[in-house]
């Protein structure tokens, strides 16, 4: 078997058309024949390693087909209220009045990471340092260049550019933009007062790209560029990403230790709801990367068949359990126990006709 960080290679770097088969990256096509196999759809930010547990999930499950759809954390929720997939993945947790529009489901923590600010400064010989209010002031449009005194007292003797900065950003409903959105508006009473926070929002300025592909895209393509991406398009692409200072006054890069010291810090707040944001967590999280988000399987508590039920109860047992050997490699955080342990107690939701079977009849065979 490839190992993680060869598959995401070849994932990154494969034919569209190949890609298409476990999951569209810059499309959305109508979802299969429902009855062909496991269908879902949503979050681009775990394209990568939804596809390697795909691939690894079906490498011991002889006849299996699951198919995911890398549509962005909005497409991915529409399709699933509509019934045309099986579960749904997105970023973003939907809270009590958006439940009240989708099918009976449950919400189980998948993976974690961070949301990377990557830019292209080909001038720029360290981490570009941005601070909570100068990435405010960029996505709001009050600071225009690169030359702006803000960015300059952050970054003394850096060598940037006399141009303007070019803001990119989603144009599809997305969990990262919710995580992003969320963390400004947690640092900018501006920011949450003109823009807000979701998974959508009406950006002041820049250009939008769909898909974390995309945005990745349009950073690669203009100079002076700057967006919001997870940290495995960014290293895919070999992008630059830049440090940011959080609650505790510390300059962290994106990582996965930062992000998993984020979860960390809302431990007692996610034994409450599951839900809770971990951006900008507090000064006593030193370590801790502040813009970090959780995903979510969104799963009916009823399935489409017995059948499909058992499989995809399976596959999510897979991916909480043996599937988080995987996370590291391709730059996401695992699940702490504690989370892995309430997910557990969430598949336990799920309505099954047949027997259920355990844990450790539910590990791919290697």
């Amino acid at each position: 078997m490839l190992s993680s960080r060869s598959f995401f290679l070849a994932f990154c770097f494969i034919a569209p058309a190949a890609v298409l088969t476990i999951g569209g990256c810059n499309s959305s096509p109508a979802p299969p024949a429902r009855d062909k196999g496991l269908i879902g759809a949503g979050s681009t930010f775990i394209n990568p390693i939804m596809t390697h547990w795909i691939a690894d999930f079906q490498s011991s499950r002889p006849g299996v087909e699951i198919n995911y759809q890398s549509i962005g954390s909005g497409g991915g929720i529409q399709q699933l209220k509509k019934g045309l997939v099986d579960f749904g993945a997105s970023d973003a947790a939907l809270d009590d009045e958006q439940l009240k529009d989708m099918p009976s489901l449950v919400q189980i923590p998948e993976s974690a990471g961070p949301v990377c600010i990557t830019y292209n400064l080909p001038d720029l010989k360290s981490p570009l340092r941005l601070s909570p209010s100068v990435l405010a002031g960029i996505y709001l449009g009050t600071i225009k260049t690169w030359q702006d005194a803000e960015i300059r007292k952050d970054n003394p003797g850096a060598s940037l550019p006399q141009t303007r900065v070019v803001v990119a950003h989603r144009s599809d409903g997305s969990g990262t933009t919710n995580i992003f959105t969320t963390y400004l508006a947690a640092v900018s009473p501006e920011w949450e007062k003109k823009v807000g926070r979701g998974l959508s929002v009406r950006w002041p300025v820049g250009v939008g790209g769909k898909g974390s592909e995309g945005v990745t895209g349009s950073v690669k393509q203009m100079q002076g560029a700057i967006g919001y991406v997870e940290l495995s398009y960014a290293t895919g692409n070999k992008l630059p990403v830049a440090e940011i200072r959080n609650a505790a006054g510390q300059w962290v890069a994106p990582t996965v230790a930062g992000a998993t010291a984020a979860i960390d810090a809302f431990r007692d707040q996610l034994a409450q709801d599951i839900r809770t944001p971990v951006v900008n967590p507090p000064a006593s999280a030193k370590d801790a990367y502040p813009i970090s988000g959780l995903t979510y399987l969104l799963i009916p508590k009823q399935g489409n068949t017995p059948q499909k039920e058992e499989i995809l109860k399976e596959f999510v047992q897979y991916i909480i359990t043996t599937g988080q050997s995987a996370a590291e490699g391709l730059q996401y955080a695992k699940l702490p126990e504690s989370l892995v342990s309430r997910a557990d107690k969430l598949l336990g939701e799920l309505q099954t006709s047949g027997p259920q079977q355990s844990s450790k009849n539910l590990q791919p065979s290697r």
